[in-house]
């Protein structure tokens, strides 16, 4: 069985999630994924599909974790855009991106007050959170963390196609998949596109030439025919 998990709107927690439901805003709290996770079974598939702006960290930290859990079962597809926290969902297991999606990575952020060694503190903490969530990205793009931080610096938005260039995602949606086949042996080649097309117009020319050299011989066997009889008609 098949299940669907829409991460869509801002990224909550759970005890705020009445109060977007009751104005009819797009939000996903950790409780709408864990709803799924909790009644797979063997054999069950989850297909994620993801268009958030992004939200609270450890939502996205929390939402990543489960999906993770389950990654051999679960299959994400960005639909619109991935950004923030919801970027780091998207790192969870086997992704694939719209052509026309967006994904977006920063640096965490917050509201800060009081003195020197408090603003001091709180940028300490968001560096911390920034070293802890770039290892979404590291773990699935196979970057280094000092790759992962500096994408983050600089706000980083990509496109389906610069997503894979990086290893962040695996696949573009609705690109066609080249059929590959297995060979055994180092020295054994197959025959190139062109070869066989070279020997298949080969072939088709030498039927049509055998068809033709026929048609010749049959006509001359009824010319031949006709002539037999019309010898016997005048004797």
């Amino acid at each position: 069985m098949k299940h669907k998990v829409n991460i869509r709107g801002s990224l909550i927690p759970n005890d705020y999630k009445w109060y977007y439901d009751y104005f009819m805003m797009d939000a996903t709290c950790p409780a709408d994924v864990k709803s799924v996770i909790d009644n797979l079974k063997p054999g069950d598939e989850v297909e994620v599909l993801i268009n958030s702006p992004g939200g609270v960290i450890d939502v996205g930290s929390e939402i990543y974790t489960m999906l993770r859990e389950h990654r051999d079962v679960v299959k994400i597809k960005i639909t619109g855009e991935a950004c923030s926290a919801a970027s780091i969902i998207a790192m969870a297991a086997y992704c694939e991106m719209a052509p026309t999606a967006l994904m977006m990575v920063h640096c965490v952020s917050t509201g800060a007050r009081g003195n020197h060694s408090d603003l001091e503190h709180t940028a300490e903490v968001l560096r911390t959170a920034d070293k802890a969530l770039c290892t979404a990205y590291m773990n699935k793009a196979g970057m280094s963390e000092e790759e992962a931080l500096e994408m983050m610096e600089h706000e980083t938005w990509l496109t389906a196609e610069q997503a894979k260039e990086r290893n962040m995602i695996d696949a573009i949606m609705f690109e066609e998949k080249e059929t590959q086949v297995i060979i055994d042996g180092p020295m054994f080649e197959l025959p190139t596109r062109e070869q066989l097309e070279k020997v298949n117009k080969m072939l088709k020319e030498t039927v049509s030439e055998e068809k033709s050299d026929e048609s010749v011989f049959l006509l001359q066997q009824k010319l031949n025919l006709l002539k037999l009889r019309k010898g016997e008609q005048g004797e």
